[in-house]
């Protein structure tokens, strides 16, 4: 009987131990909408055993928002954008990758690795980068659309038929860049004309729509769409007449990033899974559904031979460079923050 007993318990004991080892072989993730293929997630699965669960977002702004209202410790890895990556960094949200942790970490594109974001990678891993601008439909406008007024002073064909992103810091950085002022300025006379170009301009445009960005412009609902090109790209191999904008003054580069949460229930997982993205094939994978650019070396081979030659991401030999969205310092901050209040009202 007692042998009996003690068998039980051993066995209870074992049956407790795979049960703790297989809750942990999961993942979950809070990633952008649309933008990794379940082809990829599902191979992930097959290769480590680990289950995965994903929830989406459709704006960095929305991530961090949800994140600090108690969902910081349900997910494993997010994917913010570049800016909000400090944020997130400075917020305390990370956890840090340690020295050795990644297998593939030697893989990351060398113009990637010392960002001013995360110097030395030590919370993120680069996942894809692209731009922001504004596509615009050839059968509704045939003149130049490289120009940021087309969103923000738009000709009379173009006015009532703009879908703009629900993205604040893109939104506000095209609009300053439209003015030729800086980010993040303190000038009370230039935040005075910022806010006063985007309420004048808000009465022609139709929505703020970021998930549904590319529908939009594929139904012919929006004959001007603010758009990352990646999207943009996929809007028109579905069969919108659209062209991607380069506009002369200036448009919006980012990169995204898979970080590795605070208090992440499965971090094991999570190393697992970013070191994962980091082979390049798997990331491959990312650039052809997404129709963006991985930061990872080796990655050519993989890729569709279409995406060299994609408008939307080869920009003019007059094209400006790009700028990347700034971190305001907190004051400033409130400003932007209540003039997009103002803006969405």
């Amino acid at each position: 009987m007692r042998y009996m007993l003690k068998a039980g318990m051993a066995a209870l004991a074992l049956t407790f131990v795979a049960g703790a080892a297989q809750a942990q072989e999961k993942l979950s993730i809070y990633h952008w909408f649309e933008y990794i293929p379940q082809e990829l997630l599902d191979k992930f699965s097959a290769e480590t055993g680990i289950e995965v669960t994903m929830d989406t977002f459709d704006s960095n702004e929305a991530m961090l928002a949800s994140l600090k209202a108690g969902k910081l410790g349900s997910y494993d890895v997010a994917v913010p954008g570049d800016y909000m990556v400090e944020i997130m960094i400075g917020e305390g949200m990370l956890d840090a990758v340690a020295e050795g942790e990644l297998a593939n970490f030697g893989n990351i594109e060398q113009q990637w690795l010392d960002v001013p974001f995360d110097m030395g990678r030590k919370h993120s891993i680069p996942y894809q980068w692209g731009s922001t601008s504004f596509s615009v439909n050839r059968d509704v406008y045939q003149g130049d659309i490289n120009d940021t007024g087309i969103v923000y002073d738009p000709p009379d064909e173009l006015k009532g038929k703009i879908n703009v992103l629900d993205a604040q810091g893109e939104v506000m950085l095209l609009a300053s860049l439209h003015l030729g002022i800086p980010q993040c300025s303190t000038d009370r006379e230039q935040l005075k004309a910022l806010d006063a170009l985007l309420q004048a301009a808000k009465p022609h445009w139709a929505s703020f729509n970021s998930d549904g960005a590319k529908d939009v412009l594929v139904s012919g609902d929006a004959a001007v769409g603010m758009i990352w090109n990646g999207f943009g790209a996929k809007a028109r191999a579905e069969g919108a007449n659209i062209e991607y904008a380069y506009p002369r003054q200036g448009y919006v580069v980012w990169m995204d990033n898979v970080v590795l949460l605070k208090d992440a229930p499965n971090r094991a997982s999570a190393i697992k899974f970013m070191d994962f993205l980091l082979e390049p094939e798997n990331i491959a994978a990312v650039t052809n559904y997404a129709r963006y650019a991985a930061g990872v070396e080796g990655v050519t081979p993989h890729l569709d031979p279409e995406l060299a030659s994609q408008p939307e991401s080869v920009p003019p030999a007059d094209a400006p460079a790009g700028t990347f969205v700034a971190v305001c310092d907190q004051a400033t901050q409130e400003v932007y923050d209540s003039i997009w209040t103002r803006l969405k009202k």
